[in-house]
């Protein structure tokens, strides 16, 4: 059969209880506010072995409390400054308040400094904020030195205050973890963590309640609002036989679900665990971000003791004075807050802004990865199509009745899961005695064989068909778009069934949008027939169209759109269990969430929740508006530093222009990269 998914597969397996499974253990760093320093931990924990480091996104109520504390330390802080500055004390007294303002206001970043002296770690911003500091209180700059630490850590605050929400609007978005689970147990009904729920255990969903997990309904129905995993705000109806996932809401209806998934697999938990780790892939613009700042922090620290020293011993009117000054705003400026902090706020927005319209991305490598993008690959059923399949008609042959056709088809496909097979049975609609089946192979990208009581029943393509021998004719007509499965019994060919699967409704859209936003080549690639394929490729507009694949011709065409190749990234969709290797070959893989295998979404780099097409390019959009936000920072940062460095250095400008150009131009990249964060769907 056309597009079958084998019995087994090597994909998607629980490794759980494998010997190289992984232990998953967190570790919670509290007071970890340097972005430099959480770099440099970031960058020795990975080079640690079998050492993976994951950022939890989840809601932390310390750190409120945390940033309601140092409000009030700076409010402290700041009205001793001001009112030492205001008005008019006796030296000694503005002497002590100055100073009292600095202890109280920036003690914690002189602990730091000290502490990351002892240990080694010396270029980072606090030693830079302390230098600088403790440099103009020596010179007798007291306004100037308590200004430098009190804005500072004024600047530090409301970062820490933007990344915080924007955190936690990113946790808000994805908040669907169920609490509980209302577990049937003869006629009591108990209320238990879902971690306790098993397979084949029923659950009752009250209406205002989230589905737990992942279940078929086997009683009752209700309207769902699915847009915590869809995006889509417009409710779905909910039947007996219906599938649903965890982190679904439940509006009016009581359902009785049987749990098909424990709660570590269901739909819920995935999504969680793929937002956690998405910042864990870091795009190529944040590792070097992160590995320049490394190397920038002690270069700028060695070119301001230059500009101290060698200025006065070169020019007879230079004073070491003069040029100290020069020097310490050189420091305060030169404070890469601004880039390590906003460029991975940006992508972390992007991630963020994208799962906030139903599309999980994996790493801001793949977000980054989308910009480069010139060829797109789709898998057809359940990508391109509905992957609702249909019996539309029965062709005999030999004056074989229809029945017969479908009930000699629906018998051979009775253990089959694939959605081809189903649809037969569905046509059938009859009780199947499969105890009548003695043996049963299923051959994937084939179809099955079965022996019924000395009969051998031979179901599927025209391989099948050439390869078991049987002299079969096509029997349709030409204008027809559906899947031909064939029927053999005992050599003989009984006809055919023509199973159809509408196009989706956004297909044509999604083809002509991809377009307009720069994709050259738009290619599919299916195990269904030529005459489907080529159907479907002619009104969908696309370039290239290859059928009859195997899963591994699937990926032999992928290897060939590669060959000749210089640049460009190529993306694959798909949705099935033969598409995961296709998918994790691809430059970017690109899963169905709603209706694709697990095996498939396991593989993929970004997830499409809704299963709709466009979402692919709501994807690239925000890939786009990620990236120009990122090199507005740069740009920006860079830009504003380098104005004030030269002006610093020719002595035009004061620690007041050096602290905006440290934590004004900090605040307002981070300000700008929470931008994508509201990025609305076509």
């Amino acid at each position: 059969m056309n597009g079958r998914n084998g019995g087994n597969s090597e994909f998607g397996v629980n490794s759980r209880n494998s010997p190289n499974s992984r232990i998953k253990k967190e570790l919670v760093l509290d007071g970890l506010n340097c972005a430099s320093c959480a770099a440099k931990i970031e960058y020795d924990v990975n080079d640690l072995n079998g050492v993976s480091d994951n950022t939890d996104i989840e809601k932390d109520s310390d750190d409120v409390r945390k940033e309601k504390l140092t409000v009030i330390r700076l409010v402290l802080g700041g009205v001793l400054f001001f009112t030492a500055l205001l008005f008019k004390f006796p030296n000694e007294i503005e002497t002590i308040m100055y100073l009292l303002s600095y202890i109280i206001s920036g003690g914690d970043v002189l602990y730091k400094a000290v502490k990351n002296i002892i240990r080694g770690q010396v270029f980072d911003e606090n030693f830079l904020m302390t230098i600088a500091s403790i440099g103009a209180f020596v010179l007798g700059e007291y306004p100037e030195a308590v200004a430098v630490m009190l804005f500072y850590q004024i600047g530090e605050l409301l970062q820490d205050i933007s990344v915080n929400r924007s955190k936690r609007s990113i946790s808000a978005l994805i908040d669907i973890r169920p609490d509980y689970a209302n577990v049937k147990k003869d006629d009591d009904i108990i209320k238990v963590s879902p971690h306790d729920v098993k397979v084949g255990d029923m659950i009752i969903v009250k209406p205002g309640e989230k589905i737990p997990l992942d279940g078929e309904i086997i009683d009752g129905n209700s309207m769902l609002d699915t847009s915590a995993l869809t995006g889509e705000a417009m409710p779905r109806e909910a039947n007996v036989g219906d599938v649903a996932l965890s982190g679904m809401l439940n509006i009016n209806g009581v359902l009785t679900i049987r749990v098909e998934k424990e709660f570590g697999e269901s739909t819920v938990n995935r999504i969680l665990d793929m937002v956690r780790n998405a910042s864990s892939k870091k795009a190529k613009t944040e590792n070097f971000i992160t590995k320049f700042a490394q190397k920038y922090t002690p270069g700028v620290v060695f070119a301001a003791l230059i500009l101290a020293i060698i200025p006065p011993l070169i020019f007879k009117e230079a004073t070491f004075i003069e040029w100290i000054e020069r020097a310490l705003v050189f420091l305060v400026v030169s404070c890469p807050c601004a880039l390590v902090i906003s460029i991975p706020l940006a992508f972390f927005g992007g991630i963020g802004g994208a799962s906030r319209n139903g599309i999980l991305i994996k790493g801001s490598n793949f977000l980054e990865a989308l910009n480069n993008v010139d060829t797109i690959v789709f898998d057809k059923t359940g990508t391109l199509t509905k992957g609702a399949f249909k019996v539309d008609k029965i062709n005999t042959k030999n004056g074989i009745k229809e029945k017969d056709v479908l009930y000699y088809a629906a018998l051979a496909e009775s253990y089959s899961n694939h959605p081809i097979a189903a649809s037969i049975r569905n046509a059938y609609g009859e009780a199947i005695d499969q105890s009548q089946i003695i043996e049963y192979k299923e051959i994937s990208g084939f179809g099955v064989k079965a022996l019924v009581k000395g009969e051998e029943i031979i179901v599927g393509n025209t391989k099948l068909m050439n390869e078991e021998e049987i002299d079969f004719d096509v029997l349709i007509d030409n204008d027809s778009i559906g899947t031909v499965v064939h029927v053999g019994v005992n050599g003989n060919y009984y006809g055919n069934l023509v199973i159809t699967d509408e196009i989706k409704e956004d297909s044509l859209d999604a083809i002509k949008s991809l377009r307009k936003i720069g994709i050259k080549k738009l290619v599919m690639l299916t195990g269904d027939s030529k005459r489907v394929g080529e159907k479907i490729g002619e009104y969908l507009g696309l370039d290239e169209v290859y059928s009859d694949l195997l899963p591994d011709q699937k990926i032999e065409r992928l290897e060939m759109l590669y060959e000749g190749k210089s640049n460009g990234k190529i993306v694959f969709v798909g949705d099935g269990i033969n598409d995961a290797p296709v998918l994790a070959r691809a430059d970017v893989g690109v899963a169905m969430g709603a209706l694709g295998s697990d095996a498939a979404i396991e593989a993929a780099d970004i997830v499409l929740m809704n299963d709709e097409p466009k979402r692919l390019v709501d994807a690239m959009l925000i890939a786009k508006k990620t990236r120009n936000i990122v090199w507005q920072n740069i740009i920006f940062a860079f830009g504003v530093k380098l104005i004030v460095l030269i002006l610093g250095a020719g002595g035009l400008a004061t620690m007041w222009e050096a602290v905006f150009a440290d934590v004004g131009v900090a605040l307002l990249a981070v300000i700008n990269s929470t931008r994508v964060l509201r990025y609305m769907k076509n």
